[in-house]
């Protein structure tokens, strides 16, 4: 079986990668051709246009930033005429709503559609470890269970198409929502003159100790940001999906708007593509102002 890859970014890449291990015959594409040269040496066809993958491939797997692009590519009239009997595994963070009117559009041009979100960074993706939601009909999993496979041993079949993305979507708000509140105490630790090290010891022995702290704790003591496996800009377009999935369901999202606007000061310093504990800096900036 052919499968096509459409979206080789940060996560795209080594996912990609991890079916070309496998020995699955691979067409790439991507809307940055540039992205696309690690694949190219390896052999992969690499198609100029979507609906070449579409074309050419029984199953296509999906990694793009968003709904949009999503249609950009795959629901253009052009693409559309190549959906006939294809199989969309959609992989990235989109939300439950937009993931629903996908599946209609696919299913209406006469394509199978699920949802596949994965909770990991680059080192998962690259070792195969990333945890893999599902939203399907049980028949769909049991098909494609095994490709699935490729990317964490043990995927995880939530229920219908929407039921993973929502899930998706409460994980990232996490990542967020811990991740500025871990930053929030230990920029009052720093100013304090406590040593960091006790509060983190203390920290550590509690109930509301999450590992991301010592994964993130690095980074800000060192204000390094480099090399993310997970950009700022991209939590803040997660966050944005799930503040209006959450409003649409009637919840109270105030102080996620907070963790928002904090994300928004940490891109307008600059921030956008460093890695997402940038948000420190909005925080605690190092001016001090």
């Amino acid at each position: 079986m052919k499968v096509g890859f459409l979206g080789t970014g940060l996560m795209g890449l080594p996912m990609a990668q991890r079916l070309l291990a496998a020995n699955i015959e691979l067409v790439a594409y991507n809307r940055t051709p540039e992205k696309l040269a690690p694949l190219k040496s390896a052999g992969v066809a690499i198609a100029t246009r979507p609906d070449e993958v579409l074309a050419a491939c029984e199953c296509i797997v999906l990694m793009l930033t968003d709904a949009s692009a999503i249609r950009d590519v795959l629901l253009s009239s052009t693409a559309q005429q190549h959906l006939a009997g294809r199989t969309i595994i959609q992989m990235g963070t989109i939300t439950p709503t937009h993931s629903k009117e996908i599946q209609q559009q696919v299913t209406a041009a006469g394509g199978d559609y699920l949802e596949a979100p994965v909770l990991g960074s680059i080192p998962e993706a690259q070792t195969g470890k990333l945890i893999v939601m599902v939203g399907s009909s049980p028949a769909q999993f049991q098909r494609w269970l095994s490709l699935l496979q490729n990317f964490g041993s043990e995927p995880l079949h939530i229920g219908d198409v929407g039921s993973a993305a929502a899930v998706k979507l409460a994980l990232n708000q996490l990542i967020a929502s811990l991740t500025s509140a871990f930053a929030l105490s230990l920029s009052l630790i720093e100013r304090q003159g406590i040593d960091v090290e006790i509060f983190m010891q203390i920290l550590r022995q509690s109930a509301l100790y999450a590992p991301t702290f010592d994964k993130k704790l690095q980074r800000m003591l060192d204000r390094n940001y480099d090399n993310p496996n997970f950009p700022t800009k991209h939590l803040l377009k997660d966050t944005n999906f799930f503040i209006s999935e959450a409003r649409s369901q009637g919840l109270n999202v105030n102080h996620l708007e907070g963790v928002r606007q904090i994300l928004e000061i940490a891109i307008d310093r600059g921030l956008a593509d460093t890695d997402y504990s940038a948000l420190y800096e909005a925080i605690a900036p190092s001016d001090n102002s």
